[in-house]
C-alpha cells in the first residue's frame, strides 16, 4: 500500500503526542506500507514545520533532522504530469499529483473535506485514525 502524508499530519504529530497523527508517525518505518514525496512536498514541509509553534517545542536542527530521517524513509517520486487546477488549494493539487504519479491508495489528511469530488482518482483521502483503523488499530 503507498500513501501520501499531508503536511499538516506531520504538524500534528510534532504538537502532540496524543491522537493518531502520532501514532502513525511514531510507528515509522512500517512495513505494511510505503510513503511517497515529492520536492515540492518537502519543501512545503519545512517551509511549515520551521515556523510558529513547533519552534517553541523543537529546535530548527531537531525538526530538519526529523525531516531528513523522514525523507530517508520515503519513496521519492518525480512528477511528470500536472492536473491542475482541480482543487480550490493550489498545495491540496500538489498532494493529488503526487499521489497519482506514485500510484497511492490513500492520501492521509486532516482536511477531508478540501479533497471532495476525486472519485475518479485512485488515491482516497483518509483521516490518521481511518487509517491506523485500516490495519486493526496498530501499524
Amino acid at each position: 500500500m503507498r500513501i501520501v502524508i499531508d503536511t499538516n499530519v506531520l504538524y500534528s504529530a510534532l504538537r502532540s503526542k496524543k491522537g493518531a497523527s502520532y501514532r502513525l508517525i511514531s510507528q515509522l518505518p512500517c512495513n505494511t506500507f510505503q510513503i511517497m514525496l515529492s520536492v515540492p512536498l518537502y519543501v512545503e514541509y519545512q517551509e511549515v514545520l520551521l515556523k510558529g509553534k513547533l519552534l517553541e517545542r523543537y529546535s530548527k536542527q531537531e525538526i530538519l533532522g526529523f525531516l531528513r530521517y523522514f525523507c530517508k524513509i520515503c519513496i521519492h517520486q518525480e512528477i511528470f504530469y500536472l492536473w491542475r487546477p482541480i482543487l480550490k488549494d493550489q498545495k491540496d493539487d500538489m498532494l493529488l499529483e503526487l499521489a497519482v504519479a506514485g500510484d497511492c491508495d490513500y492520501i492521509v489528511t486532516h482536511n477531508i473535506k478540501h479533497f471532495k469530488g476525486l472519485e475518479q482518482f485512485k488515491p482516497k483521502p483518509i483521516t490518521p485514525n481511518e487509517f491506523i483503523g485500516l490495519h486493526g488499530g496498530s501499524l
